[in-house]
């Protein structure tokens, strides 16, 4: 899927950079598979702002997809690929042999009229759900599992993948898609394949009236603000503002954040590039 260039008509379409559709291939979503987006606008129940600069955006509604992939054994087939507003790869909607209708994260290369299928002993093929311990070593996968039966966590946003590198003993060592390198249950399920719309990452908005659309609001610079409302405000002229920091003061741009002593550093074989 390609990007489009629009002519520069309006100052709005100068540097927009529109994703291509050419591989929707349905525009009507399934209704007994949609919920309802509730927009919060940052407040909490008492009305009160708790996050900045949220507010406004179209109405969404959200397509459940399967995310456990746990009907082992039955086939399925591709009947559409969809556009999600709630995410940025694509959706395809599965109809199984035995009535059950859902959606996944599709998968580069998917089309209409695939099947796909998952289980223990089903071929390593795109969009076909297995074990770790059953996916031959160098394979490209996604909505990989850290957890066996709690569903997919990572490698779900568009274009990104995990690849196999290696198994020994219960664990297999994935390169996780920011370059870092871990040990995962070999129990634990994945997708064969890289997700979808590998070229979401170079859209361009093009106005700032199309993050209104999408319910973001302005963000206001630190530097720009008073001493009252954060640690970087204030300053005669345009003062820099002193070493980046969050609000409450927290350093920002290279304090580590991360619990020394967390429970999956052991499963860490190599951390992700700098």
């Amino acid at each position: 899927m390609a990007l489009k260039k629009l002519r520069p008509v309006t100052p709005g379409t100068r540097h927009r950079l529109s994703p291509g559709f050419e591989d929707i291939t349905e525009s009507r979503p399934e209704k007994s598979l949609l919920t309802t987006v509730k927009k919060t606008g940052g407040r909490n129940s008492d009305g009160r702002m708790t996050m900045r600069y949220i507010g406004g955006g179209h109405k969404q509604k959200s397509r459940n997809v399967d995310l456990l992939r746990n009907k082992f054994g039955v086939p399925a087939t591709v009947k559409s690929i969809e556009y999600d507003p709630t995410r940025t790869a694509r959706v395809a909607k599965l109809y199984y042999a035995d009535g059950f209708k859902s959606y996944i994260v599709a998968p580069q290369g998917l089309k209409v009229g695939q099947t796909v299928i998952s289980g223990e002993d089903v071929a390593p093929e795109v969009g076909n759900t297995l074990p770790l311990s059953k996916i031959p070593l160098g394979t490209i996968i996604h909505n990989v599992e850290i957890k066996p039966g709690k569903g997919a966590s990572i490698a779900r946003s568009a274009g990104s993948f995990v690849q196999l590198l290696a198994r020994e003993g219960e664990y297999a060592t994935l390169k996780m898609p920011s370059g870092e390198m871990r040990n995962v249950l070999a129990r634990c399920l994945a997708t064969v394949g890289a997700v979808s719309n590998p070229d979401h990452m170079n859209e361009s908005v093009g106005k700032a009236g199309r993050s209104r659309w999408r319910g973001i609001r302005p963000r206001t610079r630190a530097v720009a603000m008073n001493p009252v409302d954060h640690p970087m405000g204030g300053g005669e002229g345009r003062a820099s503002g002193g070493h980046p920091r969050s609000r409450k003061g927290l350093y920002a741009k290279g304090k580590k954040t991360r619990h020394p002593k967390k429970y999956s550093d052991h499963l860490i074989i190599a951390r992700r590039k700098k």
